[in-house]
């Protein structure tokens, strides 16, 4: 899991620097000033590191499939894992290989732009259906599969973990207002704790398992809330739906910078899901310094409580073995 997390985070980290920094810059300059093989190597860097993040997420989303439909398949896992975010990285660079033959430099309205132009109306519908398709819908498809099944899958299992019912009782016991009593209806039905302990060791799935799958729905649902808008709009836009007025660009300028907002949604998710990066994080000088002043007052009162209650169970089981130490002793006097 961590090892998906790591590329993932290296896809994020790379939108910023490779796709969100360049627009930046382009935005402040106006023209594009760096030549014709900057303006292709820049756009296909872009395309690779938006297809990167989508299919990581595809990659991890068949990994935690696997992990949950065969708990107990700890052979090849890790060959597995690598092979998934190797396949990943090579699709982002085949599907953004068409973007090195499209851009290119232009003089537009007396400046220069890194820019596309595709003639017919037609081939821009086409664009942009086989971009949604490729970087939204098919990977929805194969997310929104994998999670049916996960679901089903822990539903499936999570019923095998139900104790079973109590025997029930006889009718001369009911009668005579006595219970069934046995050594094992005495417990709380050990039988039960014994199918649990035998359901785990055959597999069934661990609570750590199931909060990587938690963590890994969190970050399909951001990316799904911050892609879906961007690709409907720019579809309505070439198939004729929206209008293009200023109102539409404005509202199209908005709903483009909805989409690498799924880059820094992504690392505050891993602080949510992760206590290590949390207290790492608190480690940092200036957040330790805020984190104690913060906590000073209630980390004494909780201090003060425990160690109140430490003492409380101290004493509490020195009596306990005085008591049992007594009882000892009689039983040995009366069997002498």
């Amino acid at each position: 899991m961590n090892f998906f997390i790591m590329h993932l985070a290296l896809a994020d980290l790379l939108v910023g620097l490779v796709s969100v920094l360049p627009d930046i810059i382009w935005r402040m300059t106006v023209s594009w000033v760096a030549g014709n093989l900057a303006c292709k190597a820049v756009r296909f860097m872009q395309a690779v590191v938006i297809y990167s993040s989508t299919y990581v997420l595809v990659a991890l989303s068949i990994d935690r499939l696997d992990a949950i439909t065969r708990p107990m398949n700890f052979s090849g896992s890790w060959r597995r894992a690598k092979l998934l975010v190797i396949a990943s990285w090579l699709i982002s660079f085949l599907f953004s290989s068409p973007i090195m033959v499209l851009y290119e430099e232009r003089e537009i309205q007396g400046r220069l732009q890194c820019w596309i132009e595709l003639g017919e109306p037609w081939q821009w519908r086409l664009y942009m259906s086989l971009v949604t398709v490729t970087v939204f819908l098919v990977p929805a498809i194969v997310i929104a599969v994998c999670y049916a099944v996960i679901v089903h899958t822990i539903w499936t299992k999570s019923r095998h973990l139900m104790p079973p019912p109590p025997p029930p009782h006889s009718n001369g016991d009911l009668l005579n207002g006595h219970h069934a009593t046995s050594p094992l209806t005495n417990c709380d039905h050990p039988d039960g704790e014994v199918e649990l302990r035998r359901a785990s060791s055959r597999g069934i799935i661990p609570r750590a398992k199931i909060k990587t799958v938690k963590m890994t729905f969190v970050i399909v649902f951001v990316f799904v809330v911050c892609w879906c808008p961007y690709l409907v709009f720019d579809l309505l836009q070439v198939w004729g739906f929206v209008p293009r007025t200023q109102t539409s660009i404005a509202v199209a300028t908005f709903i483009q910078s909805l989409a690498p907002l799924n880059s820094a949604a992504n690392p505050l998710i891993y602080c949510l899901f992760s206590t290590h990066v949390c207290r790492a994080i608190r480690k940092i000088p200036v957040l330790k310094w805020l984190w104690c002043g913060t906590s000073t007052s209630g980390a004494s009162e909780v201090t003060t409580e425990s160690s109140q209650r430490m003492s409380a169970s101290a004493s509490s089981s020195s009596n306990h073995r005085q008591n049992h130490k007594r009882r000892t002793t009689s039983i040995q006097q009366f069997i002498i």
